[in-house]
């Protein structure tokens, strides 16, 4: 249970003063409900109104506090006008401007002949100083009030900046004094200051340097929110791996030898090294809990289909399970021939399959099958396993931790599960993602597949492009086409693709088709299946082909606005094409002028096709919060610290972790219940429930 110290933290922003249902809202758009989440809301700009200028020196454009007389009010004659107030010094004069102005208001606050300290931006217009809205206006003795460094905030439309400066400033007086979770040691070797001060520090910053993550304030943070990662993902780990005890599965490799003699090549280092490492820890009597990262296309899917082949030779049954149907069919039909070679039963189950589905399940709890392909249609309740080995999950990042946790519960007895993910992840965002798990990295391309040449156009040569297309389908060729990803609007998505379809026909003629998420599960596959057989030469889609669809035909990949595109959705992208024997290209075409951070995008795309490489510069680039859109994921999107920036402190909390556990398993000494109260403190309150004690 949460410790009461917290409690405060866990409450409604309502519950703060001035805060009230509409503003409640607001907040909760940008930071969160709950006050926890304002405190963690750390600012992201400042205001400094130390410079305090006589006005005939004020520089234009520079935000100033200055001491004034007001001299008159010039009301307008007309509500679109702005009001005006005439002010001065001994120097110089200013007007103040009011746009839908409240003149009783503004006569209260600014009345004639008083003095009044004013702070806001100076503008030059005509000749004439002004300052449009004041964001301060004070008597001469309440100057005390007012702060010399404001911290800014992230905004949405319709909250303004007082009230949310306000809601912070409540928040962070409900701040408790907290236990110390760090060690004294560590702490002053770093210089670092407590937890609650640092919080206060963070919100309080008097110059820009106060607000990049390398300062000691926001290390200190960062390093608390990185520490109650490691520790969660290690009592999970803990948990899935020794609680419910583990087996032994081992092969006799007679099934995997008729599937290997039937492959048209032969396994890569890379493959033979990660089954390896596989099938050690499916021989091992603790659960395998492993992660199989591979490049596009680097072969991950016959390494996991082996490891399932040594669950079903060991007298176990094996799933697979793929986040799309259009994937799961895909897995299917590739595997179904190997299946035969081997000799044994293998099934497709989705939320589509309702003819036969009774009789799959049947043979599936009376173990006839041997393995089960599926989507999330093997979460439901009336799917069993006679007795479930080996689950292997794809595409790892669409499914979270309860779903793994459901899924190797299913057949009984705990099953061993191997993660893929085609999405190369960067090294620290494997290990605060996958971190309850051992990594597996697949390098290096399989025979055959050649690099995709890859050029970077502005838009004002589309003719080009399409010219290029009408000689390559002239010749066979068949072509992807990615429409712009517009955020959050799906509508928009496919309006840019149906109408990119339509021009594409009337210059190039019928055998165009399209694709989009909108689209139901056969209509796609109907789609798909024009353009493997070659029905349709050219295939306009939005990003729904971005993951696992093989069409080893298709030669040229066009991204449109490839500019609005991530790194990781771009190289998952370009992996569609290269599958075959024929030379490939990835035109990426870009409107409008490039800002610096699309500009380095791109320019890592020409240059590289290591998708563990473009990963970390993915990362740099765009931060863990947008990486592989891990808002919608289920990753875990940090408030206070910046993978990037601090990946050697993620190093030290891993390994602080490691050894608290070793020396504290169940946290019970003083330190250890400080680390309690720091799980719950950033929601991690499911892993303290795995602690005996807890």
């Amino acid at each position: 249970m949460r410790p009461s110290i917290l409690f405060p933290l866990f409450a409604e922003t309502r519950t703060l003063g001035g805060v009230g249902p509409k503003l409640e809202k607001l907040i909760a758009k940008v930071a969160g409900p709950r006050i926890v989440d304002l405190i963690f809301d750390l600012p992201v700009g400042l205001i400094d109104r130390s410079y305090r200028p006589t006005l005939i020196n004020a520089e234009s454009g520079r935000i100033a506090t200055v001491t004034v007389n007001v001299l008159d009010h010039i009301a307008p004659r007309d509500r679109r006008q702005p009001y005006r107030i005439r002010c001065s010094d001994d120097t110089a004069m200013i007007e103040l401007i009011y746009f839908h102005a409240h003149a009783d208001y503004l006569n209260r606050t600014l009345p004639v002949g008083s003095k009044r300290v004013i702070s806001g931006k100076i503008e030059r217009y005509k000749d004439k100083l002004q300052m449009p809205h004041p964001d301060h206006v004070l008597a001469p003795e309440e100057v005390g009030e007012l702060p010399l460094h404001e911290p800014v905030y992230a905004l949405t439309d319709g909250l303004p900046a007082k009230p949310m400066v306000k809601a912070v400033r409540a928040s962070l007086a409900k701040v408790p004094t907290l236990p110390e979770w760090d060690d004294p040691a560590f702490l002053k070797t770093r210089n670092w200051s407590g937890f609650d001060v640092a919080l206060r520090t963070a919100h309080t910053p008097v110059s820009d340097h106060d607000l990049q993550p390398e300062t000691p304030i926001r290390q200190r943070l960062a390093y608390d929110e990185l520490l109650a990662n490691q520790l969660a993902l290690l009592l999970i780990r803990r948990q899935m791996r020794g609680v419910k005890k583990g087996r032994s599965l081992k092969g006799d490799g007679r099934l995997k030898a008729k599937v290997v003699a039937a492959l048209p090549f032969a396994l890569t280092d890379g493959q033979l090294h990660a089954l390896g490492e596989i099938e050690a820890d499916m021989a091992a009597p603790q659960r395998m809990l492993r992660l199989l990262q591979g490049d596009v296309g680097a072969g991950k899917t016959i390494v996991a289909f082996l490891a399932l082949l040594g669950a079903v030779e060991a007298g176990t049954q094996g799933a697979l399970m793929a986040p799309t149907d259009i994937l799961s069919r895909q897995h299917m039909a590739t595997l179904e021939p190997l299946a035969n070679a081997a000799g044994i039963r293998i099934a497709l189950l989705t939320g589509r399959e309702r003819i036969g589905r009774d009789q799959t399940l049947a043979a599936l709890a009376s173990g006839e099958i041997d393995i089960l392909v599926g989507t999330h249609a093997l979460f439901s309740e009336d799917v069993a396993f006679a007795d479930m080995g080996l689950a292997v999950v794809d595409e790892q990042h669409r499914f979270g931790v309860h779903q793994r946790m459901q899924l190797q519960g299913k057949g009984g007895r705990p099953a061993d599960v191997l993660v893929m993910t085609a999405t190369p992840i960067p090294r620290t965002l494997a290990l605060t993602v996958y971190g309850d798990m051992d990594v597996s990295r697949l390098t290096g391309r399989p025979p055959g597949r050649k690099p995709v040449d890859t050029r970077v156009l502005s838009a004002e040569r589309l003719d080009e492009v399409i010219e290029h297309l009408r000689k390559a389908i002239a010749r066979g060729a068949r072509a992807y086409w990615v429409c712009p990803l517009v955020e959050e609007s799906e509508k928009i998505d496919l309006a840019a693709a149906e109408e990119r379809a339509e021009m594409l026909k009337r210059v190039l003629g019928p055998k165009v088709g399209l694709m989009h998420g909108r689209m139901k599960g056969p209509e796609r596959d109907a789609e798909m299946a024009k353009f493997k057989s070659g029905d349709t030469s050219i295939l306009v889609a939005t990003t729904v082909i971005e993951v696992g669809v093989d069409v080893p035909e298709a030669t040229i990949m066009v991204v449109e606005h490839a500019e609005r595109f991530g790194l990781a959705q771009l190289h998952q992208l370009r992996g569609r094409v290269g599958r075959g024997a024929d030379k490939s290209s990835c035109l990426l075409i870009y409107h409008g002028a490039l800002g610096e951070t699309a500009k380095a995008r791109l320019k890592t795309m020409r240059e590289t096709d290591d998708g563990f490489v473009i990963a970390e510069e993915d990362l740099r680039l765009r931060g863990a919060g947008e990486l592989l859109g891990t808002r919608q994921s289920g990753m875990p999107l940090f408030r206070l610290a910046d993978l990037a920036a601090h990946a050697d402190l993620l190093a030290v909390a891993r390994d602080d972790a490691q050894l608290v556990l070793a020396h504290d398993p169940e946290l019970q000494s003083p330190r250890g219940e400080a680390l309690r109260t720091l799980l719950y403190l950033f929601g991690r309150d499911e892993a303290v429930r795995y602690l005996r004690a807890g």
